[in-house]
């Protein structure tokens, strides 16, 4: 599967895999700053996600395998890859099969464990949506309020929408197959896989998604570990704190 990504800037490739419902444009304002320090950044849009293609079938294997492509065709190697939340497990899963591509690998706010499914109600809002109905951002915005209560969250969801036609909106992504898929997000990283390169994982001090009891496993998956954490941040802990986020970035890519 051929991805959609936007590229800038020069030096050593630096990939970047969004989360779950978002695409490579929401990492564009930290990646500016990054690629300021010698890197040529990757903004990945994963399949069923941007403008990146649709497909039925939905798993980390499939991601894993789609980022292969993705440096087989732009002839990369020595890569620093970093993901976030389900970009973050894709990470992984790439790192373990594919270290020979790899420089450096850094994990935003996930861990290698199972993660249960929590994300019924944005997929119910996104649901709801009647483009026939609904004409503009604002009304959309208040549809989703009624599933959505955090506004933070609502603006995310929002950057998908697109003009399909003069008068209709749309999902840039695909919302049937990421439904169908839904249990995939979740899956765990297998135990008995390790990556032997450098990893960082960096998580939220407010954010539950990475608890110091997963530190452990961990370390055993990817044993040149360093972990961080970023203070006043939750699992969005790039766009809440992204001048502590960007320095725990650099200072591990540079040394």
């Amino acid at each position: 599967m051929r991805l959609h990504a936007n590229v800038f800037g020069e030096g050593t490739p630096f990939l970047i895999l969004h989360g779950f419902l978002g695409m490579g444009d929401n990492w564009k304002t930290l990646a500016k700053k990054i690629s300021e320090s010698g890197y040529q950044m990757h903004l990945i849009d994963q399949r069923n996600h941007g403008r990146s293609p649709h497909s039925d079938e939905f798993s980390y294997e499939l991601l894993a395998s789609d980022l292969l492509e993705y440096c087989h065709i732009n002839n990369l190697k020595d890569v620093i890859l970093l993901g976030h939340s389900m970009g973050g497990k894709a990470a992984m899963f790439f790192a373990v099969n594919h270290p020979e591509l790899l420089k450096k690998v850094i994990i935003a706010d996930i861990g290698p464990k199972y993660y249960p499914l929590h994300h019924q109600d944005i997929l119910d809002g996104l649901s709801s949506l009647d483009f026939e109905v609904l004409k503009s951002r604002g009304e959309v915005d208040k549809a989703l309020s009624a599933y959505v209560q955090d506004i933070g969250v609502r603006m995310f969801l929002m950057k998908n929408l697109f003009w399909r036609e003069k008068n209709e909106l749309g999902l840039r992504m695909n919302l049937d197959s990421l439904i169908q898929n839904s249990s995939e997000i979740g899956v765990e990283l297998p135990g008995d896989l390790v990556y032997n390169g450098q990893a960082l994982f960096i998580k939220g001090a407010k954010s539950n998604y990475v608890l110091s009891e997963d530190e452990s496993r961990i370390k055993r998956q990817f044993p040149k570990v360093k972990i961080d954490e970023i203070s006043n941040a939750g699992h969005w802990l790039h766009a809440e704190n992204p001048t502590e986020f960007l320095a725990s970035v650099l200072e591990f890519i540079r040394n």
